[in-house]
């Protein structure tokens, strides 16, 4: 009996450090993605060092009648479209506010999902990221999908 109660405390103590470890890792991705939203806000290189070299990068296009397209591109390509990218939106001040701001537990790291709504626009668009916690404590984005309505996007579609 001694033995079986010995090993139920240590699953209770086992579970409440697994939960805690859990929620202050949900935290510091919340805090990443809020860190993440400021850079590109402010259209610092630093965002291009949140990236993981091999992430997956998603543009779900958003055609005018409503279908998703679903492009993909891999993280070099993104980074050269960002870059140049930066530059007209800076000229535009444009900026991306993210509401409806939710984070979960995925095998590879946290999702992070949210509504954004680019600036000068009344619409809300999906998007999400997959952030993972590197060996060395750093964070990346392992994953990312953002719906656009910008069609541009569609010439890079494979069909």
């Amino acid at each position: 009996m001694k033995k079986f109660v010995y090993f139920l405390f240590c699953i209770l103590v086992l579970a409440i450090f697994s939960n805690t470890v859990f929620a202050d890792e949900k935290q510091e991705a919340l805090k990443f993605f809020k860190k993440y939203v400021a850079a590109a806000n402010a259209y610092s290189p630093e965002i291009i060092q949140m990236y993981s070299p091999k992430a997956k990068i998603i543009r779900q296009v958003v055609k005018p009648d409503g279908e998703l397209v679903d492009v993909e591109t891999d993280t070099d390509t993104y980074i050269k479209q960002l870059k140049l990218g930066q530059k007209t939106a800076k000229l535009r001040k444009y900026k991306n506010t993210y509401t409806n701001i939710t984070s979960s537990k995925v095998e590879n790291g946290y999702k992070i999902s949210s509504l954004r709504q680019p600036s000068g626009e009344k619409y809300k668009l999906k998007s999400y990221m997959i952030v993972q916690k590197q060996p060395d404590g750093k964070w990346l984005i392992v994953e990312e999908m953002m719906q656009t309505k910008v069609q541009s996007f569609l010439k890079y579609a494979r069909n």
